[in-house]
């Protein structure tokens, strides 16, 4: 993948207290080092992590995700909304801004 100029970044980050681990190139695992808890990432959401932790823009992580999976760019984007609406409940994200 490679940043556009003209697309924004995305807006939230990961948390400097979460630490990622790829388990396989597909899967991986979020650890939350404030909490003690660990949370299991399935091949999208680890996608989906990777390109949060390059700040890539959503549009841009949602494109990748056309590519490797047979979806729309409608239903990657829809997929990421959900993702980071998880993420961000466990407090695993933080604004651009502040990260």
């Amino acid at each position: 993948m490679s940043v556009k100029e003209s697309e924004p970044a995305a807006t939230r980050v990961p948390c400097d207290h979460v630490v990622f681990t790829d388990l396989d190139g597909r899967e991986g695992v979020l650890v939350d080092l404030n909490t003690k808890k660990y949370y299991q990432l399935n091949e999208t959401a680890s996608l989906i992590w990777r390109g949060l932790e390059q700040r890539f823009p959503l549009r841009q992580i949602a494109m990748e995700m056309t590519e490797h999976y047979d979806v729309t760019l409608e239903r990657a984007t829809s997929s990421i909304e959900a993702a980071l609406r998880h993420f961000e409940a466990q407090k695993l994200l933080v604004s651009a801004d502040r990260g």
